[in-house]
């Protein structure tokens, strides 16, 4: 049983991680493609969780071992279950789903600006 509680709590440090790379992830990707492309298709995969019907596979995977730790399983969403209540305690799941996507789309369109930047830089050089 102190197996699966330990499970759990890595489960949990997984998903704040990935919530800290989806929110913070533009801040390291400048220079590195690779991790740029990662970023925006975490965010894109972030934007889908959180609009359509679909559950993250880290909530599922944090309620099937709190289950299997002998505690009952929170229901809903991780956003609902731990962050609306310490972050927005007044707010409704739709507004913060929708508030959520639209950060997520304002870091996209940093992204975005940054990729034109640089391709108007590198067409500037090749002349």
């Amino acid at each position: 049983m102190k197996l699966f509680e330990v499970l759990v709590g890595l489960v949990l440090l997984v998903h704040l991680l990935w919530i800290l790379w989806v929110i913070l992830g533009w801040l390291v990707t400048r220079s590195r493609l690779l991790l740029r492309w990662s970023h925006v298709s975490s965010r894109l995969w972030g934007i889908l969780i959180e609009v359509r019907p679909w559950p993250c596979p880290l909530t599922i995977a944090e309620q099937r071992l709190q289950g299997r730790a002998g505690s009952a399983p929170y229901e809903g969403s991780f956003l609902n279950h731990y962050l609306e209540f310490l972050i927005y305690p007044d707010v409704s799941t739709g507004a913060l789903t929708w508030a959520g996507s639209g950060v997520c789309l304002l870091i996209l369109a940093i992204h975005s600006r940054r990729f034109w930047q640089e391709r108007a830089c590198t067409l500037g050089m090749a002349r």
